[in-house]
């Protein structure tokens, strides 16, 4: 699973959540120590929000949630949660499903969470293949990865969130017309991010002028990482990309 780039905030190295092939991860999952309220979060409010992947899933997403619950969308990586959290209040009909294996990070959406009374967001604290691996076919409308560590050296591309692996695990779970979303202010993994996703027979680049990249889309928000990097004069890119 790949943390997104907020977390080096808390001194994360990264991915702490992309599994190789023996299982194991890169990177921490815990930083900076909790403050007592997180640590009860955790210990008391995650339980009743975490998924757990060792029972079968439903056959619809949606069951995780209330039964106002429309349709169902995926973050990779929420670091600070700024976007998660804003996204689900500003469509309360949609579920969310937050995956996050960096336990501060965790803890952050978690406080969001009980300050607004946020009811339909669903955590899952480890890595995203397998996620990926246990959702039902077509069982989301939408994946955004916001801001990934981008692993600029080459021997560790590999532990990019983007590989053909993961592209294709998305297509089984995004329904048709559904979208996987990227953003992130590194020219090299945004490149790297186009190349593995327009040679896939399953997805299909929307952009039709250079303002559909270079501007977020409607009501985005920004996170922490990428205000900072808009001040230290670092310009994102929005991809997007739409299910076949």
């Amino acid at each position: 699973m790949t943390p997104s780039r907020d977390q080096e905030r808390d001194a994360s190295p990264g991915d702490g959540g992309i599994a190789h092939s023996q299982g194991s991860f890169f990177g921490r999952r815990k930083g900076h120590r909790l403050r007592a309220h997180q640590a009860d979060l955790i210990e008391h409010l995650l339980p009743h929000l975490a998924l757990d992947i060792a029972s079968p899933a439903p056959a619809s997403l949606t069951e995780l949630f209330d039964d106002d619950i429309e349709d169902v969308r995926l973050e990779i990586g929420f670091g600070g949660g700024e976007h998660l959290a804003a996204e689900a209040r500003a469509v309360p009909n949609i579920g969310f499903i937050g995956c996050e294996p960096y336990v501060n990070g965790m803890a952050k959406i978690l406080t969001q969470i009980e300050a607004h009374n946020i009811g339909n967001i669903r955590l899952f604290a480890g890595d995203a293949a397998e996620l990926l691996a246990w959702a039902p076919a077509q069982s989301m409308r939408r994946i955004d990865l916001i801001h990934p560590d981008p692993w600029p050296k080459r021997r560790h591309w590999k532990r990019r969130f983007v590989q053909d692996a993961t592209v294709t695990a998305m297509a089984r779970i995004l329904r048709p017309g559904g979208e996987f979303r990227f953003v992130s202010d590194i020219d090299d993994y945004c490149a790297w991010t186009l190349w593995h996703l327009m040679r896939s027979p399953d997805f299909a680049w929307t952009a039709e002028r250079a303002s559909d990249w270079q501007v977020p889309w409607p009501n985005y928000t920004m996170t922490r990482y990428g205000a900072k990097a808009e001040r230290e004069g670092r310009r994102a890119t929005y991809l997007r990309f739409r299910r076949i």
